[in-house]
C-alpha cells in the first residue's frame, strides 16, 4: 500500500511524522511519500520536495510564492497519474492542500484531511471545497464533528496530534539544572517557526521584556527558537538593543516553556504545549494592516488561540493586531508576577482544562481509521 502524505508547516512535519510511524505500526510494508520535511522523513517518508522550508502564511506572501507551488501541484499530479497512491493524506496547510485535493479526486484517490484547517473560525463558506474534495475528515478539536456533521461532512474526532507529541519529550536534565542553579524569574518567549513570524512579532516581545524587566528586575528572559538561522536573526537584533537579560537558544523550546514562570508566545499550535505545561501566557500576532483588515472580514471565531477555543474563554490574553502591544502584554506578565492569588487561578483553570481535553492517541486512532476506511473500500458521497 501506497499513501501520499502533504504537511507544509514545521507543525504538520511533526504529526506527519508520527502519523507515518502509526500507519507502520499497523502495516510494516505501508509506503509513504509526499511533501513535508526532515521529520517525515527521519520517520521514512520520502519527499519529493521539502515543503516545509517554504512554510509561508498571510495573503502577500502566499501571493508571492504561487509559481513555486504551482510547481508543487505539478510534480504531485504527475505523480498521481504514474505512481496512483490508495490515498492521501492532507495535514493543514490549507491554501496548497486544498489544490492538492482537487487533483487526488480528479484522479479518483481517497483523500482524508487530518489536522483539517479552522473553517468554523476563519471564512466557512470554504466547507464546500471540504464537502467535495475530501472524503474523510479526521478532526482535532471536539467541537469539529459535529459542526462537519451539520454541513454533510464525513468526519470522525481523532484528538488532537499533538498530544500525542508533548507526553514522549524527554526534557534536557543538564539544560534544566544548569538553568535552575542562576538566579531570576524566568520568562519564556516563544517568536513563532516561520521566519516572518519572527519578523513581524519579536520586537513586541522584546519591548514587552524590557518593560518586565524595568518594573521587576528580579526577571531574566529565555527566547525558544525553532531553528538555528533564527536564533541568529534575534542574536542580531539583541545586539543592536542591548540592556534586557535575554538569552537564545535553539531547539530548547519544551525546557524553556517548564521553566517559566509564565511566556509570551505567537500564535500556533505550540499554545497546546503551554496548555500541557499550565504556563500562564499571553499570545500575539502581528501582521500587516492590509493584512489584518483583510483577515478579519474572514475570521468568525471568537479567538485565535485554540486553548482560548477549547475554553470557550480568554485563558490566554490574545492580540491579533498591526500595533505594537508591548505595554499590554507586559501588564498581564506584571499581574502574574506580582499578584500570586491571580496567578494561581489561572494555573488551576488551565489544569482543569487540560484534563478535559488532553486524549494521547491521536495519531493510533487516525491511521486505523484511515486503513479501515481503505481496505473496506469506504468513501464518502462525492
Amino acid at each position: 500500500m501506497r499513501i501520499f502524505l502533504s504537511a507544509g508547516e514545521p507543525s504538520g512535519d511533526i504529526h506527519g511524522a508520527n502519523l507515518i510511524r502509526a500507519l507502520r505500526a499497523l502495516d510494516p510494508a505501508i509506503e509513504c511519500v509526499g511533501f513535508g520535511g526532515d521529520q517525515m522523513r527521519a520517520a521514512g517518508c520520502r519527499l519529493l520536495f521539502p515543503l516545509v522550508q517554504l512554510a509561508v502564511m498571510w495573503f502577500a506572501r502566499v501571493l508571492a510564492s504561487v509559481h513555486k507551488f504551482l510547481g508543487f501541484l505539478s510534480l504531485a499530479d504527475r505523480y498521481f497519474r504514474h505512481h496512483r497512491p490508495d490515498a492521501v493524506v492532507l495535514i493543514d496547510f490549507p491554501g496548497f492542500n486544498w489544490w492538492l485535493a482537487r487533483r487526488a479526486r480528479f484522479h479518483g484517490i481517497p483523500v482524508f484531511y487530518f489536522v483539517p484547517p479552522q473553517l468554523w473560525a476563519w471564512a466557512p463558506w470554504r466547507v464546500e471545497k471540504m464537502r467535495r474534495f475530501v472524503d474523510h475528515v479526521l478532526c482535532t478539536l471536539p467541537f469539529e464533528k459535529p459542526w462537519y456533521a451539520k454541513r454533510g461532512v464525513h468526519a470522525h474526532f481523532v484528538g488532537h496530534p499533538f498530544f500525542d507529541e508533548v507526553p514522549q519529550q524527554r526534557l534536557d536534565a543538564a539544560f534544566l539544572e544548569a538553568q535552575r542553579t542562576r538566579p531570576g524569574i524566568v520568562i519564556g518567549i516563544l517568536p513563532g517557526s516561520r521566519t516572518q513570524e519572527i519578523q513581524k512579532n519579536f520586537s513586541t516581545q522584546y519591548r514587552a521584556a524590557r518593560r518586565i524587566h524595568k518594573l521587576r528586575p528580579d526577571t531574566r528572559f529565555l527566547v525558544a527558537c525553532f531553528r538555528t538561522e533564527h536564533q541568529q536573526t534575534i542574536d542580531d537584533y539583541l545586539r543592536r538593543h542591548p540592556g534586557v537579560p535575554i538569552e537564545t537558544h535553539a531547539g530548547r523550546t519544551p525546557e524553556i516553556i517548564e521553566l517559566s514562570k509564565a511566556c509570551m508566545a505567537v500564535s500556533g499550535s505550540v499554545t497546546l504545549e503551554l496548555l500541557y505545561r499550565a504556563k500562564p501566557t499571553t499570545i500575539i500576532y502581528r501582521v500587516g494592516k492590509f493584512d489584518l483588515r483583510l483577515g478579519l472580514l474572514f475570521k468568525t471565531a471568537k479567538f485565535i488561540s485554540l486553548v482560548n477555543l477549547l475554553a470557550d474563554k480568554e485563558l490566554f490574553p490574545e492580540f491579533l493586531t498591526d500595533r505594537c502591544e508591548a505595554e499590554t502584554m507586559s501588564a498581564e506578565i506584571l499581574r502574574w508576577l506580582n499578584d500570586a492569588a491571580y496567578y494561581d487561578v489561572r494555573v488551576r483553570e488551565l489544569t482543569e482544562l487540560k484534563k478535559r481535553v488532553v486524549l494521547p492517541g491521536a495519531c493510533a486512532r487516525a491511521a486505523a481509521l484511515i486503513l479501515q476506511a481503505l481496505s473496506s473500500g469506504k468513501r464518502a458521497a462525492a
